[in-house]
């Protein structure tokens, strides 16, 4: 427990130390070729291309490339019908024309391999946009000189209870991937806001090596670029470059998206990642053991608080700047319920993460 503490901790301060960047119109814009892989996103795609529409960067020096697998719905009609009255430049293109191509990673790679910018920008198709996303990403890759830009996602709307506490978890998630690239150990990020040089891209060789996992379009690629370029990852903490997604909307879908996140780790080649993966089970587990001895009179009480609160204090100094950013403060107030469910849901979906076995986007998928 003392593992994961420090490791919060150290955390809690890197992310106080990452830069806030502040957009100057003076700024060179680079030419983003935005990439969108999408299946069956007929109720938000619409949203998300207005979102891309308004963006305030030069119409000129972006491109948007969408990339339809297989979708089953009528998504790809309308990304057409929208096609047809932007003056954005807006290009649909289809798995099905390319033979062998499925899931996520080969839209993205298609996409890649049909862009004219120098940078890419991911996300995803059920997500929301600030107008000066693409301004915040250019901005930071000017200042910072990056390879790749990992920026910061939270769920919304956060109206309920099941969607507050997937929201507070999350949040958690995003503040641990920041603080990493922030002591140049990165370990996570989210494949809904990413944006990369295509160069670096084709440097690493893209998603060759993990092609056999369905999901990791995101972390497998940061950990590539950073292997070769080490220090040459940044974090875009900045309100503008927030991209909202929502939460699941039931307690399966949710379960299968924690499966399929958690099905890579086992593939995980950095060393930082592997350690922080077993400090953070261990450490739920621990909560699990000692709470459940206390229950069984097997411990006393005060130990179970001991254990808790050297985990409870360290996570809320960290999300308090995380929930910060995201305007979402008030969500803190749930950590002690999210201790209690999410101790034995991480156990869960780590034994079944194992096995690989999950359900998404209508199909049955498993990692080989």
């Amino acid at each position: 427990m003392s593992a994961y503490a420090a490791a919060i901790l150290r955390g809690w301060i890197a992310w106080k130390k990452i830069p806030v960047p502040q957009i100057s119109p003076d700024t060179p814009p680079a030419f983003f070729s935005v990439i969108i892989p999408v299946r069956n996103e007929a109720q938000n795609i619409i949203s998300l291309l207005q979102d891309l529409e308004r963006q305030q960067y030069l119409a000129s020096h972006f491109e948007v490339i969408v990339v339809d697998d297989h979708s089953e719905d009528a998504t790809p009609e309308l990304v057409r019908q929208f096609q047809a009255q932007t003056s954005m430049s807006l290009t649909l293109l289809f798995l099905a024309d390319f033979p062998g191509k499925r899931q996520k990673k080969a839209a993205v790679e298609i996409g890649i391999r049909h862009a004219q910018g120098d940078w890419i920008a991911c996300t995803d198709g059920d997500c929301r946009l600030s107008p000066h996303w693409l301004q915040t990403f250019n901005q930071i890759r000017q200042s910072e000189n990056p390879k790749m830009i990992s920026g910061p996602v939270m769920y919304a709307p956060t109206q309920t209870l099941w969607q507050q506490l997937q929201a507070l978890e999350f949040s958690a998630l995003i503040g641990v991937g920041a603080a990493s690239i922030a002591v140049q150990k990165p370990t996570m990020c989210n494949g809904a806001n990413l944006a990369y040089e295509k160069a670096a891209f084709f440097a690493v060789n893209g998603f060759q090596g993990n092609e056999q996992v369905p999901s990791g379009d995101d972390e497998f690629l940061l950990h590539k670029i950073h292997q070769k370029y080490p220090g040459q990852i940044a974090f875009a903490k900045s309100g503008e470059a927030v991209v909202q997604t929502p939460p699941a909307a039931t307690v399966s879908k949710f379960l299968h998206q924690r499966v399929r996140w958690a099905s890579k780790w086992k593939y995980y080649q950095s060393w930082s990642s592997q350690v922080l993966a077993v400090v953070v089970l261990g450490a739920n587990v621990s909560v699990l053991v000692v709470l459940l001895g206390a229950v069984f009179n097997y411990w006393p009480w005060w130990l179970g608080g001991i254990v808790l609160t050297t985990k409870i204090v360290p996570d809320a100094l960290l999300l308090q700047q995380v929930l910060g950013l995201f305007g979402k403060k008030r969500l803190l107030s749930l950590l002690w319920l999210l201790q209690l469910v999410y101790v034995p849901y991480i156990v869960l979906t780590a034994i079944l993460g194992l096995r690989g076995k999950y359900h998404w986007k209508g199909r049955q998928l498993r990692t080989a």
